[in-house]
């Protein structure tokens, strides 16, 4: 049998996701690795609930920002409070696409991946 473990973005400023993770989804850092010389560094985020997590990858020779196609993909990300998330992300100006007759939306992170907000279910 087989379960969701983990899903990786690949990001240029990993502080700067860290903070964006942390403030927009109160994701927090479960677990990280380093290459012995520096070149990469994995960062593994979780939300305190559920095991599967958010690997953000930062490879210290890329400058030029990722390739997402044609951004048809994304993470999305269930709240209980769908009004007071909404409104936590207006103020960040994170919100990048909104489907009312839907009640979702999208916030898009510093790299350009884009997260969709559900809310929760019963």
């Amino acid at each position: 049998m087989f379960t969701f473990n983990h899903v990786n973005f690949n990001v240029l400023d990993l502080e700067r996701s860290l903070d964006f993770y942390r403030d927009a989804l109160g994701l927090t850092p479960v677990r990280e690795k380093e290459a012995k010389d520096g070149s990469f560094r994995l960062v593994y985020l979780g939300d305190g609930v559920s095991p599967f997590t958010l690997e953000l990858t930062w490879l210290r020779d890329r400058t030029e920002p990722y390739d997402l196609g044609e951004g048809e993909f994304h993470l999305a990300f269930a709240v209980p409070d769908l009004d007071a998330a909404h409104q936590k992300h207006q103020e960040m100006g994170c919100i990048c696409f909104e489907n009312p007759d839907m009640g979702i939306y999208f916030i898009e992170d510093p790299d350009g991946y884009w997260l969709e907000i559900i809310p929760a279910r019963d």
